[in-house]
């Protein structure tokens, strides 16, 4: 490194004592399950078992929601994923003994949502979870921060209860029965308007690699956006644009129906229309570029202008485009402006809360408090389940019927015999570099569906082809603690997009009291940052930036990801006193190379009947073993991930 380089890295704080590494116990965590074995005998002993070692779950003081670092996939989760689709030889396996009418392979939303689903059926049933992650909830990851002797919670990873469309029964009631009322939390625990009342706005960052110089403007929400965007680093034409898009009324498709105009939208990219129909200045595509980052994990490059349309981006104003399908194909856009959408209801930790709700429907006595099932405290589950602690000993015990086992990567699932004959499905699993098989009635496939081919290579063809065709956004949640938020009262700023920053967005924790979690109240207060980066690449399909992100973020270092905050934060927000050196306190970066579920893009995807489309073809049922996870659902969103785990488990019920 040269010394220019090292002495920016001590000016920006890459010297101070922040925690980089997942540390538990005293261990780095790689470490510590390495020493720690599996859970290893069925209830009562089998058959020559060996005895149980302490697994790492079961460790005093275990609790990943605390550990900061590289989350997300962390090392550890996906190795042994790896080399099984590298078509490297496992280890030979142990058998366990352990026998259960179900065993599911994933602990995210959709794989909890199975084993409630499947217990409601079959009160007696033993159920079997395994997990590859070292917490439950998928990505439903929970980041907690002791600061300042405060709980501060943040997202790691599902941002909320949201849909573009409204939730269906199944995925209604499951809410309901976790004792949810959605609409009575909104009013009471979300405060969306917090900052706005103190006077803080939204803002822009124009970085010198892309604009030419380092700016931030304030102000650019629409009632002050002309004059905000009048300090932008921008030409004066560029800048009328920005505001005409915005806030004009313009019909640029004039002589069109409402149904030409989308059919011709749905074919041509944001940054198409932008380009070819609006006739916009260079300056201003770029600006516009990463808008659609956060929603979509790709450039405006990869959108189609429907479905920015249908997600109210500006433009369309003027247009006049009714709200329905359009007739070509019977597309509806996954987005608010056309379904209306379901009501959003964020948790401090996002769907962590529906996770721990979950695990405290199946486990009770794995949460400790009043969230504890039978407490008679007053409030609702959120309000309890927000600050409850886990107790993960009591996951995975042995006389339990069902368990939780994490740090557990299945690399095979097959039929004992033939799959139209045979009684039992055998999964096979590594932990801490050991093999391991269970046998159950049956199984729920409940994690990335793209690697059920490498797990099943009995499927048929066609339908191992589908699921491969299928490929994840790669994006990254990071989450920053600060000693305070004054420099952003002192620039009168609360959230910042970045269309040419490592992360495109940035914002103040999101304003949420709820029970005794209290949010940050005032700035003298410590708060958490929440980040975003998509890690695309211009100019290729979807797909190609998805896999090319992938491979990005796995051989991204976690120094790498701190110097780029710090530099983004002390850059965008110097004006306002910020010193990252003094004023970053901790860094969570949650990894999400396999993140948000495929969905139908316009632009690359084929027009299939229903039926013929990959992740319904993907997901039929294959003997004792279903298919859940919201990739089998083809959308992004919770609800997704709930109706297609009741699918899973009625098929396998019926059965």
């Amino acid at each position: 490194m040269k010394k220019e380089d090292k002495s920016r890295d001590r000016a920006q704080g890459m010297d101070q004592p922040i925690t980089r590494r997942d540390f538990l116990n005293g261990l780095a965590v790689g470490t510590a399950a390495i020493a720690c074995g599996p859970l290893l005998a069925a209830p009562g002993g089998a058959a020559g078992a060996l005895p149980a070692p302490l697994a790492a779950q079961d460790t005093p003081g275990y609790y990943p929601p605390l550990l900061t670092g590289m989350r997300g996939s962390h090392a550890g989760s996906f190795e042994a994923a790896h080399a099984l689709r590298d078509g490297q030889l496992a280890p030979a396996p142990t058998d366990t003994g352990e026998e259960y009418d179900l065993i599911i392979v994933g602990g995210g939303i959709s794989g909890l949502a199975a084993a409630h689903f499947y217990r409601a059926h079959a009160r007696s049933s033993r159920i079997l979870i395994l997990d590859n992650h070292d917490d439950f909830g998928g990505h439903a990851k929970r980041n907690e921060f002791d600061l300042d002797g405060r709980l501060n919670l943040m997202n790691g990873g599902t941002l909320e209860i949201d849909s573009p469309r409204p939730y269906g029964k199944v995925a209604a009631d499951l809410v309901k029965t976790l004792g949810l009322n959605v609409a009575e939390l909104i009013k009471t625990t979300q405060h969306l308007g917090y900052y706005d009342r103190l006077g803080l706005q939204a803002g822009a960052f124009f970085d010198r690699e892309t604009f030419g110089m380092d700016k931030l403007v304030v102000g650019t929400g629409k009632r002050m956006l002309a004059q905000a965007i009048a300090q932008a680093p921008l030409s004066e034409p560029a800048r009328k644009q920005v505001v005409e898009l915005e806030t004009g009324r313009i019909d640029y498709m004039p002589g069109l129906s409402s149904d030409e105009k989308k059919q011709r939208l749905s074919r041509m990219s944001y940054e198409v229309f932008l380009r070819d129909v609006v006739h916009a200045d260079p300056a201003v595509l770029k600006f516009y570029h990463a808008m659609t980052h956060g929603e979509w994990g790709v450039g405006t490059d990869a959108v189609s202008a429907l479905d920015c349309w249908a997600f109210d981006m500006p433009g369309f104003q003027g247009l006049a485009l009714a709200k329905g399908s359009i007739a070509r194909m019977g597309y509806t856009p996954a987005g608010y402006a056309d379904t209306g959408g379901s009501l959003k209801l964020h948790f401090p930790d996002g769907n962590a809360t529906i996770a721990r709700l979950l695990v405290r429907d199946l486990i009770p006595q794995a949460v400790s408090g009043p969230a504890a099932a039978g407490s008679r405290a007053p409030g609702s589950p959120a309000e309890h389940i927000v600050t409850a602690r886990i107790d993960y000993s009591q996951l995975d015990t042995p006389d339990a019927p069902l368990k939780l086992r994490l740090n557990s990567t299945a690399i095979r699932v097959r039929h004992v015999g033939e799959p139209k004959t045979a009684t039992q499905v055998e999964v096979t699993y590594v932990r801490a570099g050991r093999a391991y098989t269970a046998r159950a009635r049956g199984s729920v496939l409940a994690g990335y569906n793209m690697m059920i081919p490498y797990l099943c290579p009995e499927l048929p063809a066609a339908q191992k082809e589908a699921l491969h065709s299928l490929v994840k956004t790669p994006l990254v949640y990071t989450s920053v603690a600060l000693r305070n938020w004054q420099p952003f009262v002192r620039l009168k700023l609360y959230r910042v997009y970045a269309p040419g920053s490592y992360h495109t967005y940035f914002h103040l924790n999101q304003h949420v009291d709820i029970g005794a979690y209290k949010s940050a109240a005032s700035p003298d207060d410590p708060i958490l940052v929440h980040m975003v980066r998509t890690p695309c690449q211009a100019g290729l399909p979807e797909h190609e930036q998805n896999r090319a992100g992938r491979a990005e973020l796995l051989s991204t270092s976690f120094e790498t990801f701190e110097r780029n905050i710090r530099d983004q934060l002390g850059r965008t927000l110097a004006d306002g006193g910020f010193d990252p050196a003094r004023d970053i306190t901790a860094i969570t970066v949650n990894r999400w190379p396999h993140g948000y579920a495929p969905e139908y893009n316009p632009l690359f995807d084929p027009e299939l009947p229903a039926d013929r489309q990959p992740h319904v073809v993907g997901r039929a049922q294959f003997g004792r073993i279903t298919i859940a996870n919201s990739d089998a659902g083809g959308a992004a969103y919770t609800d997704s991930a709930i109706d297609q785990a009741h699918r899973a488990v009625m098929e396998l019920l019926r059965g």
